[in-house]
């Protein structure tokens, strides 16, 4: 997968999610705030919210069945605003005051902000959406929250697993598995919901949903392979002691395990520091092993796509998962 594909893919996200996520800001700026200072924190957030993945993979799903991603906008911008709270909180739980070198809103004006902020985003977002698939598809009501109820429940219990992880450096991989396998329910909701508005089939709906679970977990694993390589977001995690998850695996080899901790434990973790415990983590048998598994789910992934019939959407599908495990 060349790096001119990734880009590729990213920028057909970002057209595909353009308008859910354009309507999520309209939208969030009609509702009225008193108290100035969260109105402050919503135009902040809203002025840095640029992702599109949520609304994008809907979007991508829907037209692998056969649907019309324009006629279901305010569905796709009411699975962004809820994404979103989750993300708003969870910068709470983790004290991530930075994100890409930018401010968070927890770290911008404080926890009681986010909190609030991040209720308000989840109340609008549910709202709109039990009004649009009214208005859309009311056949499907019953069955979208029954998937969006199922799935907002798994992320939930991911985050309050990933709790239970801080701190512990002894941990199975097996406990690790389990909580980025609850947290990939985000994304499957997004595939699941994108191909029960488009009217995929039982069968279609079901295979998405597998495929945005597979995707989900890709995701999560290759975000905790990127912290290794960017030195601020390993402090970060070093400094609330909740570890990438291919640290982990490597020290659960004594050798490996004390060289890892005489690094994170200096006061300053320089640039070579960084790149000598890159060297050890990818030299580590156990990451080699965790690596084998994205490959094998990605060949899980592309199999559950061949009775698609929408080529295209078909091998964008194929591109994503692929992607997952470029230059790891």
């Amino acid at each position: 997968m060349s790096s001119e594909t990734t880009k590729a893919l990213m920028t057909d996200l970002a057209r595909r999610g353009k308008k859910g996520l354009e309507f999520a800001k309209q939208t969030l700026l009609m509702e009225k705030m008193d108290y100035l200072k969260l109105r402050e924190a919503l135009e902040y957030y809203l002025t840095n919210w640029n992702d599109f993945t949520h609304a994008g993979l809907f979007s991508l799903a829907c037209e692998a069945v056969g649907g019309n991603p324009d006629a279901s906008v305010p569905i796709q911008a009411s699975i962004a605003m809820m994404a979103a709270a989750f993300d708003i909180h969870d910068d709470i739980i983790d004290r991530s005051e930075t994100k890409h070198s930018v401010p968070t809103v927890y770290g911008k004006y404080g926890e009681e902000i986010a909190l609030l902020l991040g209720n308000a985003f989840f109340i609008e977002g549910f709202t709109l959406l039990t009004n649009s698939v009214a208005e859309i598809a009311p056949p499907k009501t019953r069955e979208t929250l029954r998937v969006l109820k199922t799935d907002l429940f798994d992320v939930g219990n991911a985050h309050a697993l990933e709790l239970g992880l801080k701190g512990k450096t002894a941990g199975k991989p097996a406990e690790y598995l389990h909580f980025v396998e609850k947290k990939a329910a985000s994304i499957e909701a997004d595939m699941c919901l994108g191909a029960i508005i488009g009217g995929g089939t039982e069968a279609e709906v079901e295979a998405l949903a597998k495929y945005g679970r597979i995707l989900g977990i890709l995701t999560t694993l290759r975000e905790e392979f990127v912290d290794i390589f960017e030195l601020e977001e390993l402090v970060q995690k070093a400094s609330i002691e909740r570890l990438p998850i291919p640290i982990i695996f490597a020290m659960q080899n004594r050798t490996q395990k004390n060289n890892i901790e005489k690094i994170l434990e200096k006061k300053t973790i320089t640039n070579a520091d960084a790149e000598a415990l890159v060297d050890i983590i990818f030299n580590s048998r156990n990451v080699k092993k965790l690596k084998k598994y994205m490959e094998d789910l990605v060949a899980q992934a592309n199999c559950l796509l061949h009775p698609f019939h929408a080529k295209d959407s078909r091998n964008q599908l194929m591109y994503w998962v692929s992607s997952m495990l470029e230059d790891l």
